[in-house]
């Protein structure tokens, strides 16, 4: 697998940015700053805002208050890339999948196939190369999704709790792709649900309360001596 090469789509910087909807608050006053390099875990309760909060860094989502800026600039750079909860596929061959999000992006010919042939290998999936993506399971369709996304050598890999209709075993060959993208230089930004997850992925921690960024920490100390009331009793009602 090829490393990334350093752009310009970086620190993603989000101040007081507020997310509403027929009336009901989503996000309040968030300010955060994504960093170059970071895999950083965003946790909080069902209903925080986690998935609203991704949307709005990856710029699927327009902020309803504040302003959010990447790089500097206003406008969203392409080489961002986002994987869902569940994997999101044409009715193509594995390698098809792959080739028409690089055709879209303007990668074609010879460097397309040399990308698709190192993201399949890469996710172990090459023998399936020429298999329909809909019969594959679902530990393979996420890890495809996850193919197709490192195919376009994003600087940021945006992921929505990728892991959270899979079984342990295909959970952690997600994790370790997952820190293997990270390793080769792309900076990772991913909502879960699971605690143990998050332990043994982050490096950062950001936390949301009921839409509000309460706290935001490196990731051992966020478990080990969590700074608010709200982290402390989400991480003990996980362990009850």
């Amino acid at each position: 697998m090829a490393d990334v090469a350093s752009a310009g789509g970086l620190p993603i910087v989000c101040a007081g940015v507020a997310v509403g909807h027929n009336g009901t608050r989503i996000l309040a006053d968030v300010d955060l700053a994504v960093t170059r390099g970071n895999l950083t875990l965003i946790l909080g309760p069902n209903g925080s805002g986690k998935s609203t909060l991704l949307r709005v860094l990856h710029g699927l989502l327009t902020p309803t208050a504040g302003t959010i800026s990447w790089g500097g600039a206003s406008v969203r750079p392409r080489r961002h890339a986002m994987v869902f909860q569940r994997a999101v596929l044409l009715r193509r061959s594995a390698a098809a999948n792959i080739r028409y999000a690089l055709d879209l992006a303007g990668v074609r010919g010879a460097e397309a196939e040399s990308r698709i042939d190192d993201a399949l290998a890469e996710v172990g999936l090459r023998a399936l190369a020429g298999r329909s993506a809909r019969v594959l399971s679902g530990g393979e369709q996420q890890r495809l999704a996850l193919a197709r996304a490192w195919a376009l050598r994003p600087e940021v890999l945006f992921l929505d709790e990728p892991t959270a209709s899979l079984d342990p075993k295909a959970s952690r060959a997600v994790e370790e792709i997952v820190r293997g993208i990270h390793a080769r230089g792309t900076t990772v930004v991913m909502t879960t649900h699971n605690l143990a997850q998050a332990k043994r992925l982050a490096y950062d921690v950001v936390f949301l309360h009921e839409g509000r960024l309460v706290e935001q920490s490196p990731a051992q100390g966020f478990f080990n001596a969590p700074r608010t009331s709200e982290a402390a009793a989400f991480l003990e009602g996980e362990r009850l």
